[in-house]
């Protein structure tokens, strides 16, 4: 420090001063290269941790075209499936109409022979329809004596009826068709609903409601 600095007192502070800021940029400097060091001495974490989050978004990615995948094949096998969904509702009525013929015509055995053919033919056609649409994978739902199913059952009235416990179909008024486990058509259904008190005279059991006569 000069003379002059130390006999003036506001050169003294302006020489402080200088020597302030000086050290503090030697400290800033330092702090840099410290952290330069240490960012060039750890390449290898860097490229790790670019390694991790490219392989994550690589399984992100082939997951999401797995799902597409999967969703296409399943819309693809819908297609196929339920394509003949409006066909088979069509059916219906025939079949409908077939056993509306049969159960007008009754009990046939005392009847003249070409009345007899008749009823006979009808209900071979009936059978053979049954069986074309089995076949496609169209059954029929016969509920009787089961509990009702809103999922698969229209229940329409309720009856007494002691036979069967409360809650459960006692009579089928239209029956109910599936499409390979897709509903087509629910069956129409009365629903028993006994009188407080009296005891049905079946117990809730399994059943089937699939009828696979044909």
């Amino acid at each position: 420090m000069s003379e002059t600095a130390k006999n003036n007192p506001e050169d003294l502070q302006d020489v402080n001063a200088a020597e302030e800021t000086a050290a503090e940029d030697v400290a800033a400097e330092a702090t840099e290269a410290e952290s330069e060091e240490v960012v060039i001495e750890d390449p290898v974490a860097a490229l790790e941790a670019e390694v991790a989050e490219l392989k994550d978004r690589l399984l992100r990615q082939a997951a999401e075209v797995e799902n597409t995948r999967r969703r296409a094949k399943k819309d693809v096998e819908d297609a196929g499936n339920y394509a003949i969904t409006k066909f088979a509702r069509d059916l219906l009525d025939v079949g409908d109409n077939l056993r509306r013929a049969l159960e007008a015509a009754g009990d046939t055995s005392d009847a003249d022979p070409a009345m007899k053919t008749l009823v006979d033919g009808v209900e071979m056609t009936e059978k053979a329809l049954l069986k074309a649409m089995e076949q496609n994978g169209i059954e029929k739902l016969e509920p009787l004596g089961e509990k009702l199913d809103p999922n698969k059952h229209q229940a329409v009235f309720e009856m007494p009826n002691p036979e069967y416990p409360d809650g459960h179909v006692a009579q089928v008024m239209q029956a109910g068709y599936v499409l390979k486990g897709r509903l087509l058509r629910p069956a129409m259904v009365g629903v028993t609903k006994n009188p407080a008190g009296e005891a049905p005279a079946k117990e809730d059991g399994p059943g089937s409601n699939v009828d696979t006569s044909a």
